[in-house]
C-alpha cells in the first residue's frame, strides 16, 4: 500500500470482492447497530416526524445494517412509509442497502457519491442519519461534509450521526495499527464530527452508548480486525506480534486467549 489512503482502501473493501471480509466483520459489528436500535424510542421519533411525502437520507448507507436492526429490534408497524434515499460512494453498498430495506422504508433515489459531493439542491429531508459511517472521511473534507449534512435536513427535522469516540475500539485499534503496522490517514472520531457539525451551525446533543463485543474464535477475530483496518494482508498473528498494535491487542485478550473489544459510540442528535 503506497500512501495508506484510508478512504481509498475503505472503498475497495465495499465491493463484491470484499464481501467475505464484510461478512467476517459483521460477525461482531452487527452489535453496533443493535445498540443504536435500543438507544432511543425509534418508533416514536419516526412517527413524530412523519407526514405525507416525508423523506429520509441514509448517509454512507453501507449494507443497510441500521434499518435492518430497527426492523428487527423495534416495532415500526405504526410508522407510515417513508421515501428512503441511499447515499454512498460505493455502488455495491447502495445495492446491498436497497435490498435490505423493507416497510416502512421505501427505497427511492440512489446517490452514488460522497456526502461532501451531495448536490446543494438535495435539501428538505425530514430524517438524515449516518450510522458508523464516517470513519474514512478525509479530515480535510470533514467541514464540507458536515455543512452538507446540516443543509440537507429540513427545518425541524431529525438528524443523527452515530460514531465511535476516540476512546473506542475502532479508533484505538486503528491508531495502534497505523503506529505499528502501516502509516495511513487516521479515522475520523465522533468528537471531530461533533465539532464540525457545530461549526456548520447545528445544535448538537451528545449521547453516549458503551458496550463490548468479543469472541474466542480466532478466525472471527482476524476477519473482524482486518476489516477494522481495511487490510486483509496482515494476519492476526502478525498483528499480535507488531509493535504498539500487539500491546493494544494484548490488552483486549484474557488468559484463555478470548478477545473482548470495548466500544463507546456517540449519538450526535441534531
Amino acid at each position: 500500500m503506497s500512501n495508506g489512503d484510508t478512504a481509498e482502501r475503505s472503498l475497495d473493501h465495499w465491493s463484491e470482492a470484499g464481501r467475505t471480509g464484510m461478512e467476517a466483520f459483521y460477525a461482531l459489528a452487527t452489535e453496533d447497530y443493535h445498540q443504536l436500535a435500543l438507544a432511543a424510542d425509534w418508533p416514536a421519533l419516526l412517527a413524530e416526524h412523519a407526514h405525507d411525502g416525508w423523506s429520509l437520507l441514509d448517509v454512507a448507507c453501507g449494507s443497510g445494517k441500521f434499518p435492518t436492526a430497527l426492523r428487527r429490534y423495534t416495532d415500526l408497524s405504526g410508522v407510515p412509509e417513508v421515501a428512503y434515499d441511499l447515499l454512498d460512494p460505493s455502488a455495491f453498498s447502495v445495492a446491498e442497502a436497497r435490498g435490505a430495506l423493507d416497510a416502512p422504508f421505501v427505497p427511492r433515489d440512489e446517490l452514488v457519491m460522497t456526502l461532501q459531493d451531495l448536490p446543494a439542491e438535495r435539501t428538505g429531508y425530514d430524517i438524515v442519519w449516518a450510522t458508523h459511517a464516517l470513519y474514512a472521511l478525509p479530515p480535510a473534507e470533514l467541514d464540507a461534509a458536515a455543512e452538507r449534512f446540516v443543509a440537507a435536513l429540513a427545518p425541524g427535522g431529525l438528524g443523527l450521526v452515530a460514531q465511535a469516540t476516540a476512546a473506542s475500539h475502532y479508533l484505538a485499534f486503528y491508531d495502534a495499527f497505523r503506529a505499528g503496522v502501516r502509516e495511513a490517514t487516521p479515522y475520523t472520531t465522533a468528537e471531530q464530527v461533533r465539532d464540525a457539525l457545530i461549526r456548520a451551525g447545528a445544535d448538537v446533543r451528545d449521547q453516549r452508548v458503551t458496550y463490548t463485543t468479543g469472541t474466542s474464535d480466532r478466525v472471527v477475530v482476524e476477519g473482524f480486525l482486518q476489516r477494522c483496518a481495511f487490510d486483509d494482508s496482515v494476519s492476526l498473528e502478525e498483528m499480535e506480534a507488531a509493535p504498539v498494535l500487539g500491546d493494544y491487542l494484548a490488552s483486549c485478550r484474557d488468559e484463555s486467549g478470548s478477545y473482548t473489544f470495548s466500544h463507546e459510540a456517540a449519538l450526535l442528535w441534531l
